[in-house]
């Protein structure tokens, strides 16, 4: 997905601003479908609006720049219904945490130990946040997005705890000396 049709979407839902939209796409319900952030929104605003499928008012603020107001046009929505239209692409995920933990053995314990709790405060997170969202979801297309990503980060959540117990068993058992000798 481009950060065009999210774009749309978002405005499929309402006319608002860029920040509006910037804030929902990176911290609200549409957070978890493409990375964008005010380097691509604007960018992808300015083309909707040559290419007729958005629209905008100026809105005058005492002391401050003008707001631009942008509502998806009727262009807007049938090019939103042909990019939805398709087939979406595969998921993709990456994760620069897992990069750090393939390289986990080649760093102090203490590293990845902070590393790894960091990521689960990170996710626990992340589930309460969508879960807060979820309860007040009335849009059920967006609570089942919603739900998916409660789903997902739930498994990821359990994953690494279930890893951080045995990281810290096995620093245990070496602190003791326990592995030592089960070594000799």
């Amino acid at each position: 997905m481009n950060v065009k049709i999210l774009c749309l979407g978002i405005l499929s839902f309402g006319e608002m601003t860029g920040y509006d939209i910037r804030k929902l796409a990176s911290e609200g319900r549409f957070s978890h479908f493409c990375e964008a952030g005010y380097g691509s929104i604007y960018p992808a605003l300015s083309q909707l609006t040559e290419a007729g499928h958005v629209t905008f008012a100026e809105e005058a603020e005492a002391g401050k720049p003008n707001r631009k107001i942008y509502s998806i046009t009727e262009s807007g929505r049938q090019a939103l219904h042909l990019a939805l239209s398709s087939a979406p692409g595969a998921d993709r995920f990456k994760s620069e945490f897992l990069f750090h933990s393939l390289f986990a053995d080649k760093m102090p314990d203490d590293y990845f130990r902070t590393r790894l709790a960091a990521k689960i405060s990170e996710t626990r997170a992340t589930v309460e946040r969508l879960k807060s969202s979820l309860e007040k979801c009335d849009h059920e297309p967006s609570g089942f997005a919603l739900g998916f990503g409660v789903a997902i980060n739930e498994a990821a959540l359990a994953y690494l705890e279930q890893y951080d117990e045995t990281v810290i068993m096995k620093a245990a058992l070496e602190d003791s000396g326990f592995m030592e000798s089960v070594d000799e």
